[in-house]
């Protein structure tokens, strides 16, 4: 009895869309999978930037109390001619500068006030000039210095508004 050599071939078809069958299976899965992982290196990226800033933000709150303190410091010395203490003075101005010039190469930025219109998103209104009129609120004093770094608010600044 010979075999049918049709009905081998047709097996043989068989078997083999079958295996393009699987093949387009474990294709399909592997780009999947290709996928999965970089969406997961992505978010772990996205992850580490945020916890980054983050701690970036914490430490640098930490030394606000400090930065205030040395601004107010250097706002208030005595005037004095005093060769000695003009140089020491200098020196601290230096030290200040630096300290900002590293604030600010970290993304730190002073929100400004005096003069500025109020916004609830930069300032909290600690005192109002209840003898001003007008119909825009209009900060007219500053009592603590805010700051924000890469646009986010770390800590609002305290003013006085007026109405003008």
């Amino acid at each position: 009895m010979a075999t049918n050599p049709k009905k081998k071939l047709t097996k043989e078809e068989h078997q083999i869309e079958e295996l393009k069958q699987q093949l387009a299976e474990i294709t399909e899965a592997l780009q999947r999978e290709r996928a999965d992982a970089t969406n997961v290196r992505r978010r772990a990226e996205e992850d580490r930037l945020r916890m980054a800033s983050y701690f970036k933000a914490s430490v640098i709150k930490e030394l606000l109390p400090f930065v205030d303190n040395f601004d107010r410091a250097l706002s208030n010395t005595p005037k004095t001619n005093e060769k000695a203490f003009t140089d020491w003075l200098q020196g601290l101005n230096g030290v200040n500068k630096q300290l900002w010039q590293t604030l600010q190469s970290l993304g730190v930025k002073k929100i400004e006030t005096i003069g500025q219109k109020f916004d609830p998103k930069y300032h909290e209104a600690v005192q109002m000039d209840s003898e001003s009129e007008g119909s825009e609120e209009v900060i007219t004093e500053e009592f603590m210095s805010g700051y924000t770094i890469d646009d986010e608010v770390i800590r609002h600044a305290m003013v006085k508004v007026a109405m003008r």
